[in-house]
């Protein structure tokens, strides 16, 4: 019975509101509405934006892949709209791991946090050796090249040995949030300007060249293949989790959180929706299946020139992704150091540059290993899991709190509850359903491990574990 009491114990809503207005985590309140828009931007927006429109347009949905971002748009706002109302209720860092500590108690919070620890680890590995291809490749249209042993990670092809660009980019990026926060907010909402600039330049001038012919038939699959498309895009319209992981960094959380969240959302399903008109309209949706559709569909009406356009605004979307996901994990790890669940050296805080360094170096060193060393195919497919565990537990959260304690005050509501959170995990939940076993088996031993981490370490040092003592 001391176990279960343990792992249900919560942190107090009232607390944590006073908390954030007292304003003693140490760290630096620098983020407006804007840079954090761009964080969450740069965490939906990637170079999905340029492959999975056209891929799934040519083999599940036609040009009705409109339709499936529509619907892949509708389940990820459930989830939006539950992260906003949590956002303006505890603006505190931790996102997920903090509202559900608060709301499902502590041994949920502590499982959701591990599991974001790995999920954005991994995409920024991942994502950093996406990156390192299309340096590499722009690199070579210059006329340069690596040496071969620095291209790739050892078995990815004869003769390579590390990713050295992408051990590179990781610790640039990692230096940038550990130095000052403004400074890669900075950094990061210019990058994020340049990639929305690249995409709507590839949207003006693929319009002139679209023919609404081609739009017919608009579902050459069936509505099916347009559920199917819906179940693939949707990985590509998550992402703006990561902003309220900074609730603590913000000069207005209780505001601007809620507000960016779903800014980012609706600026990046406007863009999604655009591309994928102009794409299935200039060329025939039927020979978009490759790695570049949207390069190739421009180079075949005649305009060569974006290929380099979208390498650039490729480059630079992938880089803002790997921000977000480095800086959204060092805070989960900061909170969970504060909270005690991990030793108290996570949440240190540089006493000049007042960022959580220690938690921001480790994840970076380990996220340049991982990217360097290892080819992360199949272990990537570790993040839809964790992600869609997170919208379960944050829309579950919502439904909860409003029954348990009405009467608190909510800057930002969820409309229509408990419909729009059970949307959210109804959603999320089809989608695990449909992932391979294998990504089970993996999760399954990491969740194994954090659960000895915790009961070994996170339960006696927790510091509601010490409240509950004196």
């Amino acid at each position: 019975m001391s176990l279960i009491n343990d792992m249900t114990r919560r942190k107090s809503v009232a607390n944590l509101q006073s908390e954030a207005i007292k304003g003693g985590s140490g760290l630096r309140r620098v983020l407006g509405l804007w840079q954090l828009t761009a964080i969450g931007l740069g965490g939906i927006i990637g170079v999905g934006i340029f492959v999975l429109t056209g891929t799934v347009a040519a083999n599940q949905a036609g040009p009705a892949v409109l339709l499936s971002f529509l619907i892949a748009g509708i389940a990820s706002a459930a989830a939006a709209l539950c992260y906003a109302e949590f956002a303006s209720l505890i603006p505190v860092s931790g996102s997920a791991y903090t509202y559900g500590y608060a709301v499902l108690g502590e041994f949920a919070g502590w499982i959701i946090g591990w599991d974001l620890l790995l999920e954005y680890a991994l995409i920024a590995a991942v994502v950093a050796v996406g990156w390192s291809g299309y340096a590499q490749a722009l690199l070579e249209a210059a006329g340069l090249s690596l040496p071969l042993w620095a291209q790739g990670a050892w078995g990815s092809a004869p003769g390579r040995v590390v990713n050295l660009p992408a051990i590179v980019i990781s610790l640039a990026i990692t230096a940038l949030l550990a130095i000052r926060m403004e400074w890669g907010a900075r950094f990061n909402t210019a990058i994020v300007a340049i990639k929305i600039a690249g995409a709507a330049l590839i949207i003006i001038a693929g319009a002139a060249y679209v023919k609404p012919e081609r739009w017919h038939p608009f579902m050459p699959f069936g509505m099916h293949g347009v559920v199917t498309g819906a179940a693939v895009v949707f990985f590509a319209v998550f992402g703006y989790d990561m902003l309220t992981t900074a609730a603590e960094e913000s000069r207005h959380p209780q505001r601007d959180l809620p507000r960016a969240v779903l800014l980012s959302l609706g600026i990046a399903m406007l863009l999604y929706f655009a591309i994928c008109l102009v794409l299935t309209g200039i060329v025939p949706h039927t020979t978009l299946d490759n790695d570049a559709p949207v390069a190739r569909a421009f180079t075949r009406i005649g305009l060569p020139w974006a290929m380099v356009v979208i390498s650039l605004a490729s480059v630079c979307g992938i880089t803002s992704v790997i921000f977000a996901n480095l800086m959204a994990g060092a805070r989960i790890g900061f909170s969970l150091g504060r909270d005690g669940l991990l030793p108290a050296w996570f949440a240190g805080i540089h006493p000049r540059w007042r960022t959580p360094h220690r938690a921001t170096l480790l994840l970076g060193g380990v996220t340049a290993v991982a990217a360097g060393l290892f080819p992360l195919n199949e272990l990537a497919k570790l993040v839809n899991i964790g992600v869609l565990g997170a919208f379960i537990v944050i829309c579950t959260a919502v439904a909860v709190l409003r029954i348990r304690q009405p009467e608190l005050h909510r800057p930002f509501r969820t409309p229509w509850v408990p419909l729009i959170p059970l949307i959210g995990v109804g959603f999320s939940c089809w989608l695990i359903w449909g992932l391979p076993f294998i990504t089970y088996v993996r999760f399954a031993l990491w969740l194994v491990l954090g659960c000895g981490v915790y009961l070994g370490y996170g339960r006696g040092h927790s510091r509601l574990a010490g409240v509950a003592l004196s």
